[in-house]
């Protein structure tokens, strides 16, 4: 399976860079994997398509303010991504994490060169320093020096981290729409940008209709939108992250009688995750099942053991979403990938808004 199979060619007007107004009026494009048929409809339509029965699962992380603008000590200008945001503001995550170089955080940073290590980085005019503690295969890492809770100086510094597609800089509004409105469990450095399209009351009408509504949770980190560098995509390693789902969710994954539908592709790795290990004792299970990392994988090819409908965005070309998304739309094999492209070219011929504050697409 080559990367190049999974490239496709966007129009940059098409790359949404604000939300709409209304959450629930982005677009969505229906798709029925049986018969290949599309549909053009409004995203608060989602409640015609989900039956008494249904399971909807969604992502509740919270995306933190992980992105701090400052200064190298040299006067150079720096940005960083601070990636340990899950074991920073999740106990259990804590408990995981080593204790030897617990105040050591892994931070993307830009531009990368001229950071080795003891360099020293100002953030605010000084109201946060930090120092590369260490750089181990090109990754960074930070100590900050903030007694101890980095946590209280990213809510007072930090900027919700937008991705590098969206060209401009945060404003106001992003603290709020760069974020579902179940957003509950702080740990995430980018939104499960699925749930971004729900409000309260679609959510209450979607239970008032007999759809089971629950949550999962999965802090979106580096594995998720780490680049795939291989040309062979087998041999592209996910990075874990940490996920939590509650034992009444496990139960009712096990014995559902209707469809489980994924909202993003956040949601359906911790169902696939979890659903892998069904086969194991009931002992083995309640250690492993309800938290624990995951690095899933899943391309095309994938048999999914859990997820009977998908609820996503449109994605970036060679990324895992992509594939993901690939995989769900029934393909068996990369040369008979067809139908997930006739989609994106559908969507791009009726000016569908791509990536994070974009559209949604629905597949069934």
């Amino acid at each position: 399976m080559k990367l190049s199979d999974f490239d496709y060619n966007l129009p940059k007007e098409l790359i949404a860079q604000y939300p709409v107004e209304k959450r629930d009026e982005s677009r969505m494009l229906v798709l029925h994997r049986d018969s290949g048929r599309i549909e053009h409809r409004i995203f608060k339509d989602l409640i015609e398509y989900l039956n008494p029965g249904d399971m909807l699962v969604a992502n509740n992380t919270k995306v933190v303010p992980a992105r701090l603008i400052g200064r190298k000590a040299t006067g150079g200008k720096v940005e960083i991504l601070v990636l340990d945001s899950a074991r920073m503001f999740s106990q259990s995550a804590r408990s995981n994490s080593n204790s030897n170089r617990a105040e050591e955080y892994e931070v993307l940073v830009k531009p990368a060169r001229g950071c080795k290590v003891g360099s020293k980085l100002v953030f605010e005019k000084g109201k946060l320093k930090a120092v590369v503690a260490r750089v181990e295969n090109g990754r960074r890492f930070l100590k900050f020096d903030c007694n101890g809770d980095l946590k209280i100086m990213l809510d007072r510094l930090g900027q919700m981290p937008l991705p590098p597609y969206i060209k401009r800089d945060t404003v106001d509004s992003d603290a709020e729409r760069y974020q579902t409105v179940y957003a509950v469990k702080d740990g995430a450095v980018a939104a499960p940008t699925a749930g971004l399209h729900f409000t309260k009351k679609l959510l209450e009408d979607i239970s008032k209709k007999g759809i089971d509504v629950e949550y999962v949770t999965l802090h979106v980190g580096y594995g998720t939108f780490k680049p795939v560098k291989s040309e062979d995509i087998r041999e592209h390693k996910m990075e874990k992250e940490y996920f939590e789902i509650e034992e009444e969710v496990i139960n009712k994954l096990k014995n559902e009688k209707g469809r489980i539908i994924a909202v993003g592709t956040t949601s359906c790795r911790v169902l696939e995750t979890v659903a892998a290990k069904f086969t194991l004792s009931e002992a083995e299970q309640a250690l492993q099942l309800q938290q624990g990392q995951t690095n899933l994988f899943i391309y095309p090819g994938y048999k999914f053991k859990a997820v009977d409908g998908l609820l996503t965005n449109f994605h970036l070309p060679k990324t895992t979403l992509l594939m993901l998304a690939a995989a769900f739309c029934g393909v068996g094999a990369v040369s008979d990938r067809s139908l997930l492209f006739k989609v994106y070219e559908e969507a791009i011929k009726e000016r569908y808004r791509f990536y994070s504050y974009g559209d949604a697409m629905l597949i069934l």
